[in-house]
Parts: C-alpha cells; structure tokens; sequence
C-alpha cells in the first residue's frame, strides 16, 4: 500500500507530450520501480495490481473533486492506466526482479521494454475503446526512449543509494577495525608482561622447591594460573588479529583514509559540543593497503586534538611527501602540551585529561600510535608553537603504499 500510495502521488508529476491529458509521462512508474527494487515485496504482481487499482481510484477521485467530472466516466478515462501497471508488474515478477538487481544495464533494458509493452497495451485500449488517435510512429520513438530513460533513470537512483549505504558499512568496519587494531597493540602488551610475570613466577618456584619451602606449591600454582590467563589471552589476540588481518583487495587511497579520520572527529566534536574547523592540504595521494594502522595512527592523533581544543578552534592536516617517507602532520589550536612533558607524552598513563568526575584517562592512546609509528619503521616528532600543538609522522613509503601503485 505504500508503494501504491507513493506512486499515485508521483503520477501527479507529469509531462503530457501528445493531444489530451489522459496519456501522460510521469515520476509514477520510475518511483513504483524504485520501490520494488528498495523493497523488495513478498508479491510483484499483486503489489503492481494494487499499485495500478490505487492510481486509478486516486486519478478518479482527483476528477471528481478538481473537475468536476461524473466518476463513472473519470473511472472508464484512467482504467487503462491499471493495465500499464500489471503488464509492468508482470513482466518483472516473471524475471524474477532481484536475480537482477548485481546486473544493472540487463535489469534495464528489461524494465524498459516491459514499461514500452504497458504504454503500448495502455495506448491499444485507448484507441480501441475510448476512440482515441493511434500514436504515429514518432510518438513510439517517444515511448522507446523515454521508458529507456525511465528505466536507467531509476537503476541509477537505486544503484547510488546502494553505494552510500555500502560506504557506510565500509566506514564502519573500518572504523571498529582501527579499533580493535590498537586494542591488539594492547594486548600484545599484557602478553609480554604476562610472559615475564609468569618467568619471574616459575623461578620463585625453583628456589622455594630448592630451599623445601612449604610455598613452593603455592608458587607453582600461581605460575600456573598466569600460563592460563597467557593462554586465554592469546586466544582472544589470535582471534582479534584475524579481524584485523589486512587484506591485499582492500582498495583505499590516503586521501580515503584522511576523509574517514575527518569525517568520523567532525562527528566527534559535535557530541562534544565543540566548534572545529578541519583543514587539509594533500601533496600525494596513492592506495594503500594499511588502511587500518593508518585509521588507527590519524584517528588517534585528532581525537587528542579534538579533545585538547577548548570550545571551538581548528585542525590543519598535511599530507606530502619528502625523501621517501610521506609525512602527516595534524596541527590544532588547543591548549597545547608543556614543554616538560613532551619527552613523557608517549609513555602509557600519560594524560592530561580528565573526565567531570575528576577520573583520569587511560593515557594509552599516544602509546599507541608510537607503537604503530614503530611497526612501520617510522618517526613522530612534537613541536610546542605559542598556539596547540604539531605533530609530525613520518613513514617509509614502501610500507604502506600498495604494491603495484
């Protein structure tokens, strides 16, 4: 019924190219097309039967109201009107629409064709039994073209609704990919730690059993334990690596990844109720297959500077390239960072910011994008001007440009 209804109302939208009013070329067919595709109905036929009843009713009562004239004769004028509807409904329901929908220029054609067979059975009715003029050979051109045009008009409309929703996906699993990218870095951490901890447990264990302390048990219980939790950790890093794992089909350029950070902080900074302006100036630009870590890096670095600009100021990313790295610089005009404490900054629980309660951040973020720095064989610099704060990343090339670029 909403399909039928939406329809209807678009049929009002109309071109009259030839004699008389009733033979008309409106929105109607291309937004009832566009609807079966968006959604897709449990019944074509039946929803292009109630779709071509529902417009000639809407039609009838429109005379009826606006011009004055007797239903019986407005229902017998606009009927005709059903058939195109049905032979259009017909035809997509006996290709089977959504086998279609992955070959656009095929779904197309058989659209325009089946809406060429409703304009024509809708034009044989007319002549046939409301004495109208057979349409000459140059008003068929007419209907060929325009249900071409209608047709591609509508694949086009639904194919880019398509891909901003894919885009949106992509941005998304992008987004929780980053994420949990870092979290990775993290985890890789406690392992290590776990690993030495569990060591240092082990030989506890050795010198208690030497000295035939009673506790000696108890140590390797504990040493045990943490082998587990090691275990168990390893698991949960395993599984996370494979969401993680980059793909070599990924397709993404630096200015893609740019966007996303741009995009996502912009978002950022209105939940924070702040005013920022994002700046960019891009020297290079090519794919790369890191999408991930780079996300990871950028995001990071702008989300500390969202965070550090008090209520509105501005971000300026630069993107070139110099002696085979390419460098990003993100500058803002926040409250910067003091001079002595630019040799800490990167050291984990580092933070200078705190939430209503008084409760302080993790300080693992800034951690975090040195150890990704670092995995690309890279360097990161902080430069303090009298305004916010500068910091510079460079990267060797070759490590994230795709092969083949």
């Amino acid at each position: 019924m909403v399909t039928a209804l939406l329809t209807a109302l678009a049929g009002e939208v109309k071109l009259v190219p030839f004699d008389g009013d009733l033979f008309r070329f409106g929105l109607g067919s291309i937004t009832f097309f566009l609807l079966i595709l968006i959604w897709p109905p449990v019944s074509v036929l039946r929803t292009g039967i109630v779709t071509g009843l529902t417009v000639v009713c809407f039609r009838s009562v429109w005379d009826l109201l606006f011009e004055i004239m007797p239903l019986a004769e407005s229902l017998i004028n606009h009927l005709p009107a059903f058939l195109f509807y049905f032979i259009f409904a017909l035809g997509l329901h006996l290709i089977e629409v959504n086998r279609y929908k992955t070959y656009p220029l095929l779904l197309g054609a058989w659209a325009a064709l089946f809406e060429f067979f409703g304009n024509g059975a809708e034009d044989l009715i007319r002549h046939e039994f409301l004495s109208q003029a057979n349409l000459t050979l140059r008003e068929w051109a007419i209907l060929a073209g325009v249900a071409l045009l209608r047709s591609y008009f509508a694949i086009g409309l639904y194919g880019s609704m398509i891909i901003s929703e894919q885009m949106k996906r992509v941005e998304e699993m992008l987004r929780v990919g980053a994420e949990l990218y870092v979290e990775t870095l993290y985890l890789e951490k406690s392992i290590d730690h776990i690993e030495q901890i569990t060591a240092s447990s082990h030989d506890l264990y050795r010198k208690l059993k030497q000295d035939s302390h009673d506790l000696g048990k108890q140590a390797l219980l504990i040493a045990q334990e943490i082998h587990e939790v090691k275990k168990d950790s390893q698991r949960i890093l395993s599984g996370l690596t494979k969401v993680t794992e980059q793909k070599r089909d990924l397709d993404f350029s630096l200015s893609d990844v740019l966007n996303l950070t741009v995009h996502a902080n912009e978002r950022y900074s209105q939940r924070l109720k702040k005013t920022i302006t994002f700046h960019v100036k891009q020297e290079v630009n090519f794919k790369t297959d890191k999408p991930i870590p780079l996300l990871a890096l950028l995001n990071n670095l702008t989300a500390n500077a969202v965070e550090a600009i008090a209520d509105s100021g501005e971000i300026q990313f630069d993107i070139l390239e110099e002696s085979g790295e390419i460098c990003f610089f993100v500058k803002d005009t926040g409250l910067g960072i003091p001079d002595e404490d630019v040799s800490i900054v990167f050291e984990p629980g580092y933070t200078t910011k705190f939430n209503d309660k008084g409760v302080a951040a993790t300080g693992i973020g800034l951690s975090h994008v040195l150890d990704i720095v670092q995995a690309f064989q890279g360097r990161i610099e902080i430069e303090t001007p009298d305004t916010g704060t500068i910091f510079q990343v460079c990267l060797p090339v070759n490590t994230i440009r795709k092969r083949g670029e």
